[in-house]
């Protein structure tokens, strides 16, 4: 799909009724599936990124042009909107602005944009720092001011649950949706009563994170969507089946000497072929 297309795709899903669910992507092969799923968003975050390119853990290791680069990709190959993570906006006013054009051109069509001290690190580790609200809502300011096409979608992310409160939290995105973000999204809250207290205090649709294993409770989709909340990802998912997976692989191979029987209850060769479109690219010259 092309970027312009793509951002008004997401622009039109978030005026529709109902609450879109999304599914992160560590890299463009499990973004492929989750377009052929039929999820009509995918989400490129930070930790999958870090730990799929480098190896290592979601602790800033992974730089602005890395990240916009794997943007890149994945738009490139999927159909469907892309919204990716933006961090801090890798450092300070200017960055923000470097980080919202180089995500843009790269084809995404929406960026989170959190208030973390750097170096940042996952919104569900222990003792992160955030910077003042004033701060922050500069930051929005910035990355309103540096988007070129206004269907463009920001998420304006808080880390200030954890070491400020649930008050703090809800001001600092009420604030920065005033200042011109999008999207209200509040990282880690601690329990359903939080869940539930957020939409009654933020007036703006609001983004909430379903991570597997970590500091907010998990509740369906449907649930969710009563409570008030817009859009609903399960950000790292992918990377833990897919870890799972292989290790399950490297357990067969090491104790049956063979691994066929498990990977034909995965996914077959063919169905991975017609995924890649490989029939395509082999019949290009007689589509000519």
């Amino acid at each position: 799909m092309n970027p312009f297309n793509a951002r008004k795709r997401l622009r039109q899903l978030l005026a529709q009724p109902g609450i879109i669910r999304s599914l992160g992507a560590h890299d463009v092969f499990t973004a492929l599936i989750v377009e052929q799923a039929g999820f009509e968003t995918v989400f490129i975050g930070g930790f999958g990124t870090s730990a799929s390119m480098l190896g290592l853990p979601d602790l800033n290791f992974l730089t602005m042009t890395e990240m916009a680069e794997a943007v890149r990709r994945m738009a490139t190959r999927v159909s469907i909107p892309v919204i990716a993570d933006g961090d801090t906006g890798h450092g300070d006013l200017h960055n923000v602005q470097r980080t919202v054009e180089s995500f843009e051109s790269a084809g995404a069509a929406g960026i989170l944009l959190e208030d973390q001290v750097m170096p940042k690190r996952c919104g569900h580790f222990a003792n992160k720092q955030v910077i003042p609200t004033d701060e922050m809502v500069l930051k929005i300011k910035a990355a309103v001011k540096a988007k070129s096409d206004p269907d463009f979608v920001i998420f304006a992310r808080t880390d200030a649950r954890q070491m400020n409160g649930l008050e703090d939290a809800i001001d600092r995105v009420n604030r920065c949706c005033d200042a011109g973000a999008d999207i209200a999204f509040i990282e880690a809250p601690q329990s359903r009563a939080e869940l539930e207290e957020i939409p009654k205090r933020v007036q703006h649709p609001l983004f909430v994170n379903m991570l597997s294993g970590g500091a907010t409770p998990i509740l369906p989709v449907s649930e969710l969507a009563q409570l008030g909340y817009k859009i609903v990802v399960c950000p790292i998912e992918s990377l833990i089946v897919c870890a799972r997976a292989m290790r399950d692989l490297c357990e067969s191979w090491k104790t049956t000497e063979r691994v066929d029987k498990l990977a034909m209850q995965a996914m077959s060769f063919d169905d991975v072929k017609k995924l890649l479109g490989v029939e395509k690219v082999l019949t290009l010259k007689e589509r000519l």
